[in-house]
């Protein structure tokens, strides 16, 4: 069935335009898929019933993989029955009456303001490494981009005479983000002062930022910069990249910032994505009642 998924896949490239990591996602959740249906000797589409379905599930349960895993699992394999159906390989859907595994409404883990400001003091930045970390990280929490979207900023999408940028998201979709006046500061001077000893012209392109072979930061370097200044900082909750995405949309509603207004500073195509932010300023409420209340 690997020529149906291999079809799939060119699909989601040329049609619907995602990214090279989601789709490298979907290789991977539906060839695990694949593989479990070839242990049970089933090579042909049509061939596949619903309770296999079911039993693949049951075996990702079996292994200890969280719902949200396997929920991204399920919206993968129903994705490629889709296409098989809509491609006449298959009659109808088995999957369609199989519902995807219930999320668990674990709330995202938020830094506070104080943390972000910790964490944004620590690097050095008299040093052009140390200078393009500090102006990364201030553009992380100032515009609350996701790191796919950082790591290929071009130069050119930076209108700071306007104090915005040009944000290209899932779907390529184009967005247009404010940027404060601290991250602004920040990236002029590492596009003045460290930018120009990392470039090397036939390679940096119109990438912002840049690592020392001259190259665009990959998604692993930003993990290792903000691992080691949330280390610096000394916090020792678990800190991501997608943290200061986290910390940017509860910081702003926290300070009364509309709702809709940040699910377009976000990207989210869905409002009730950004409505999880106003349940982590809920739960701060609660706990700030219950924590200076005399009757909390």
């Amino acid at each position: 069935m690997n020529i149906f998924l291999k079809e799939y896949l060119s699909v989601l490239k040329l049609e619907k335009n995602l990214s090279e990591n989601t789709i490298q996602s979907y290789r991977n959740d539906i060839t695990c898929f694949l593989n479990f249906l070839e242990e049970d000797n089933i090579t042909d589409p049509d061939e596949i019933k619903q309770n296999n379905i079911v039993a693949f599930f049951k075996s990702l349960k079996d292994t200890g993989l969280t719902s949200r895993s396997a929920s991204r699992y399920h919206s993968a394999i129903k994705g490629f029955f889709k296409y098989l159906f809509v491609s006449k390989y298959i009659k109808e859907s088995p999957i369609e009456k199989v519902s995807p595994p219930k999320l668990s409404k674990n709330l995202p883990s938020v830094l506070s303001v104080n943390e972000i400001e910790m964490i944004l003091s620590k690097p050095d930045v008299n040093d052009k490494l140390g200078l393009r970390d500090k102006a990364t990280l201030e553009l992380l929490y100032a515009c609350g981009i996701r790191v796919s979207e950082l790591i290929n900023l071009k130069i050119s999408s930076l209108f700071f005479s306007e104090e915005v940028i040009r944000v290209f998201g899932k779907g390529s979709k184009e967005r247009i983000v404010p940027i404060g006046s601290s991250a602004v500061k920040w990236i002029n001077e590492y596009l003045s002062k460290s930018r120009p000893l990392l470039e090397k012209k036939m390679k940096s392109e119109n990438y912002l930022f840049l690592n020392t072979r001259g190259t665009k930061l990959s998604r692993m370097s930003i993990w290792k910069i903000v691992d080691k200044y949330v280390k610096e900082a000394g916090i020792k909750s678990d800190v991501h990249p997608h943290t200061f995405r986290h910390s940017f949309a509860t910081h702003l509603l926290e300070g009364g910032a509309d709702l809709r207004a940040v699910q377009e500073m976000l990207g989210h195509s869905d409002i009730s994505t950004t409505q999880i932010y106003t349940h982590i300023d809920r739960e701060y409420i609660k706990q700030m009642h219950k924590d200076f209340h005399p009757r909390g």
